[in-house]
Order: structure tokens, then sequence, then C-alpha cells
């Protein structure tokens, strides 16, 4: 009974729900830094770990303006520097949102790869702000602390440092049960960070019963304490930020990709790796090299063994490009989008959203829908008005990665059609229809 209610509460194995394809490692979501302006994009790949994102800004919205009022009217600086580490913890999903509002926009000539850098944009924005309060409090600490001054109603204070608490704790202990249900390592240690900040909120409610006891420095004191917590969060945010603007990824990420090909025969030596985040979405280049006597299926076999491992270990890859090479350099090029391919079409619905386009592969041109959201169960069909009747390419998951679904035969030519896109969940269905038009130059 107990280890039920200790499991409910998030106090239970933090591994529990782990196991992914049984290769025994983490899959690239490692424990991270406590960050704020960022959401982890391993989190960004569900729709339930949207979700729990969602309502934790909810939770710790409310939190903040009950706080907030108390701060106003108690004149409390602790508690002042707490109400602003809520809003830091709050508002990280704002950068995430913004993101889905512009993913509706197609990427065009200008814009080749879309808006999604405008996350990192509007974190770097987030990290100012909350850097600038930050100063803003530790200057009001300071100045408390050389010119002291009375706080009225400390059992309001007190209150609200216990409402800063039990805020952080729910969310805590929500983000660590999704966590385990969607298998988000990512999620699970966020919680056990909202965890860690409702003890700093007790904090406050400490200083409050210092400062009732004859001790009013108690409150300013606690006051720059928490700030200097905040000074690191935002110096741990903006490495962050600004390394994911200058196209930097962390080093697990290029050491997990380097372990997918451990995973496929062939492979004789993995050359050039190149990762990029784009928004919460990643991008990979991988060079290899395969033996002089492989045939062309067998190259075909090994780039698609490898792709299907690359989706597998990173959740949140949206694209692996994977070319050849030589003894003396590159020999060609795995994956890409053709010579007279459509432009992408954008999709944007209830049941998911993201990036439908006719792409090379390996195997051949096929249909192919990039999710950035979607529901839970989601099928996807295309049909294609044809003169000789209509053509259905049905889409199913590749290596069972469910952002990544593509067609198992080429769509027919020519590739300037109108066609409907169907979406189905459960017992929803969504029919979306769409144009693509070739390229000047390359109508059949």
């Amino acid at each position: 009974m107990m280890d039920s209610v200790r499991d409910w509460f998030g106090f239970g194995p933090a591994t529990q729900g782990f196991g992914g394809h049984g290769h025994g490692h983490d899959h690239g979501e490692r424990g991270h830094g406590h960050t704020h302006g960022v959401v982890d994009p391993t989190i960004a790949t569900t729709s339930r770990g949207i979700w729990a994102i969602k309502w934790s800004f909810v939770v710790l919205a409310i939190t903040s303006a009950l706080q907030l009022v108390i701060v106003f009217l108690s004149g409390s600086v602790a508690l002042l520097a707490d109400t602003i580490h809520n809003v830091g913890d709050a508002v990280t999903a704002i950068p995430l949102w913004i993101a889905f509002m512009l993913v509706r926009r197609k990427p065009n000539k200008t814009f080749t790869y879309g808006l999604g850098r405008v996350e990192d944009l509007a974190g770097i924005v987030i990290v100012l702000i909350i850097l600038f309060s930050a100063i803003v409090a530790g200057y009001e600490a300071i100045d408390r602390l050389i010119h002291p001054q009375p706080i009225t109603f400390l059992g309001w204070v007190a209150a609200a440092g216990l409402v800063g608490f039990l805020g952080n704790e729910a969310v805590a202990v929500f983000r660590i049960r999704v966590g385990r249900e969607i298998n988000s390592a990512a999620l699970i240690a966020d919680g056990y960070h909202a965890r860690t900040d409702g003890f700093t909120s007790l904090a406050v409610v400490l200083g409050a019963i210092g400062v009732w006891l004859g001790f009013p420095l108690a409150d300013p004191i606690i006051g720059l304490l928490i700030t200097l917590v905040i000074f690191a969060i935002v110096w741990q945010s903006s490495k962050a930020v600004l390394t994911r603007m200058l196209d930097g990824v962390e080093p697990g990420i290029v050491d997990e990709i380097n372990h997918a090909a451990e995973h496929v025969k062939g492979i004789e030596r993995v050359g050039k790796v190149q990762a990029r985040w784009i928004g919460h979405r990643m991008h990979a280049d991988i060079a290899i090299k395969v033996a002089d006597s492989a045939t062309a299926k067998d190259v075909v076999d090994i780039t698609e063994a490898l792709r299907g491992e690359l989706f597998d270990h990173l959740p949140a890859l949206s694209e692996a490009n994977i070319r050849l090479e030589g003894d003396t350099g590159p020999v060609a090029s795995g994956a890409g989008h053709g010579h007279h391919a459509p432009d992408p079409v954008k999709v944007a619905c209830d049941l998911a959203t993201g990036t439908l386009e006719i792409v090379d592969t390996s195997a051949g041109e096929r249909m192919r829908l990039i999710i950035d959201r979607h529901a839970d169960d989601l099928g996807a069909t295309v049909i294609i008005d044809r003169p000789q009747g209509p053509e259905t390419l049905a889409l199913a998951p590749v290596a069972g990665d469910h952002h990544r679904l593509e067609s198992s035969v080429a769509p027919a030519e020519p590739h300037e059609f109108e066609a409907r896109l169907v979406l189905t969940a459960g017992a929803k269905q969504q029919v979306l229809p769409f144009k693509m038009v070739e390229p000047e130059g390359h109508h059949h």
C-alpha cells in the first residue's frame, strides 16, 4: 500500500518503465541541468509530453500570481526572489508554444528550414527577462541589508512560501508520473528539479519565522541566497540557449549516433558526424564507409538499417542524411530531396502538426510525413486524385518511430496533383485537402 502511495507521488524508482528496444542504454535522454528559457526536446516529441508542459505552466503561473500579490502587500524580498524563480520555471513553456504557432508557416526560399529557430530567440528573451528580474531582486535584498525595513503580513508571507512549495510539488508529481508514462527521462528529471524548487520556497517560510522571532535581516538574507540560485540558473540557461543557436549539440548526441552505427552490420567506419537543432527537432548528417564489394542492395539495406537505429536512439531526430565515403572521401548521398520534388506541405490540425513531402530515399521516392505533435494511435493515408482513379498511399512508422511516417512505395508520376491526407486517431478522423506542384522545368 505504502509503495503504491510513494510511487504515485513520484518517490518510486526513477527508472520505472524504461527498456526501449533492449540495447541497455538511455537513447540520449541523459540528465540535464536546470534551465529556464528552453524545453528539453525529448519531452516535446509526444503530445503527452507537451500536455504536461502546458499544465505545468498553468500551475506555476497561478502559484507565481498568488505569491506576487503577497509580495506587493508585505514587501518581502525573499518572497520576491522566490516568485521570480517560479516565474522562470513557468515561462519555460513559452518558446515551445511560439514554435508550434509558427510551425504552420511553410518553408520558403528564404527560410528553407522553416522558422524553428524562433524558439531559440524566444528562449534568449526569457533568459534576459529573468536576468533583469534577478538583478532587481538582488539589489532589493542588498538594500534591505543596509537599510532594514519592517515586513508586514508575516503570516501571509509564510503562507505564500507554502503555496510555492505546494505548487512546485504538484508540478513535480505531475511531471514524474507523465514522464514514466511516456518513458521520458528528461521529463522525470524536470519533475525532480521542480521538487528541489519547492524546498527553495520553504526557505521563504524560514525567513518569515526568523523575522517573527526578532531577526529582521532573515528576510533579505534568504532573498539574497535565492537570488544567487537564480543567477546560477540564468548562467546555465544562457549557455544552453546560445549553444543551440550556434548549432551546438550535447556531446552525448554524437556518441549516441556512433553507438547507433555499432548496431548495424556492414558499416566499416563512421566518418564525419554533424547534428544541429532546429527548434525542438534535430537534423543529422552522417558519413559511413561500407565494403568495396557491397552491392547496391547491400548499401540500401545498410543505410535503411542505420536510419532506423538513429530514429530509435534519438527520439527528437527529424531528418537523417546518410552519405557514403570511400577511402578518399565522399562518393554518394544516401538521402535528400529529389531534383524535382514538389514543395513540402505543412500539416496543422487537431490530430497532428508536421510536414508532408515527397523525398528521395535509398529505397527510392517516398511520401513522408514528419510529425511534430500527434494524437495517440495516429494513422495516416494519402489519397491522390488521378485521371485513372484514386491512388492510395498508406503511411506507416519507420523503424517504430511514430514521428516519421512513410509510404512503402513511390507515388506515381507526375508529382503534380490534388490529394487528401486522411488522419485517424481512435474514433476521430480529419481529412485535409492539399495540392502539390512540381518546380518550373520539371512538369510532365
